[in-house]
């Protein structure tokens, strides 16, 4: 009993809305932690969910009373995050979202590090997934450089070093403490936001090998396309904020869309401006096509046709969502 009550308290902290196709699956995954159970709490916020989730909670709670449900009347993740930051009785507070399955050890080896390593933060590696053909399209190009540019948690699954950002992170209480909550004004973009501020209060994130997670992508095109549009557009707030957590890799997509638009618009006027219009078309469809095409024959080579639209819907939305921001925001700079 000494030795249980030694080991750390953990929360775990699940903002949701509209998941009834995952959440089951999502807590049973929570439930089967080899952490002990009597040293873990699980707290739910719901975001009015309106697809029968809401159901399927109350399902759980009753079979498991350290399960707690609580109402996020503003529906997104940052409010829901601070409501159950709120709540919670932790000394370690774990985020898992409803569309992720969590590996069985991701408690205990999240612990593990933050008492091993003195780490502030730790998260894993990402493995995107699809339940139809679709989807399974839009996990690879999630799951690639060329889709998503350097992002470690993404595209790197065999390494164990200090990061700038990573997915369903565990957290001390001390650093949550010391930072604050999440900025409720980004629907979009908050983890970014929040892990930049550990890192500039002098926190340490840590992308560990064996903390392993995985997420159910996008089941369409038009999803995708709103996800990385709101991307692209809460980004220039964090700009705002935060003008040296910006990457170069980040602007690539806005400057790929306003050369586009550019040209476009010189094309139309001058008859030889054809030219440059078509020279951009081309160098991207054929970078694409070949990213496409080492994908597919690496995997399997029925997702070829469908790669392509999905990289263009992640590079054109998320520069799209952030050449609109920047006039959606343009009075912000200075607040």
């Amino acid at each position: 009993m000494s030795d249980l009550k030694a080991l750390p308290f953990v929360t775990i902290l699940i903002p949701i809305r509209n998941e009834a196709d995952t959440i089951e699956r999502c807590l049973e995954a929570v439930i089967a932690q080899d952490y002990p159970s009597e040293r873990t709490e699980i707290l739910v916020a719901d975001g009015v969910s309106d697809d029968g989730t809401r159901e399927i909670l109350q399902t759980f709670a009753m079979d498991h009373p350290r399960m707690k449900v609580f109402d996020n009347p503003r529906r997104i993740v940052a409010s829901g995050l601070n409501l159950l930051t709120a709540h919670a009785k932790g000394a370690v507070l774990i985020r898992v979202d409803g569309h992720c399955l969590i590996a069985p050890d991701y408690v205990g080896n999240c612990v593990k590090h933050i008492q091993e390593k003195g780490v502030d933060g730790v998260g894993g590696p990402m493995g995107s997934i699809g339940e139809d053909h679709i989807s399974q399209v839009i996990a690879q190009a999630m799951s690639s450089k060329f889709g998503v540019g350097g992002s470690s948690f993404r595209t790197e699954t065999g390494q164990t070093k200090l990061v700038d950002t990573v997915p369903f992170p565990a957290y001390t209480r001390e650093i949550v403490q010391k930072v604050g909550p999440y900025d409720e004004e980004l629907v979009r973009d908050q983890d970014d936001e929040y892990n930049y501020r550990i890192r500039k209060a002098g926190g340490k994130i840590l992308l560990a090998a064996d903390v392993r997670s995985t997420y159910y992508s996008r089941g369409s095109l038009g999803k995708l396309w709103r996800q990385y549009f709101q991307y692209g557009f809460y980004k220039v707030r964090v700009l705002q904020k935060h003008p040296r957590q910006m990457s170069p890799r980040q602007f690539v997509p806005l400057a790929f869309v306003l050369v586009l638009i550019l040209t476009v618009i010189l094309a139309v006027i001058l008859p030889w401006a054809w030219i440059p219009l078509v020279s951009l078309l081309g160098v991207y469809a054929l970078a694409n096509l070949v990213a496409s095409m080492m994908i597919a024959s690496r995997e399997v080579w029925r997702y070829f046709w469908p790669l392509p639209l999905a990289f263009a819907t992640i590079h054109v939305g998320y520069g799209l969502g952030f050449l609109v921001g920047l006039f959606r925001f343009a009075g912000r700079w200075k607040r």
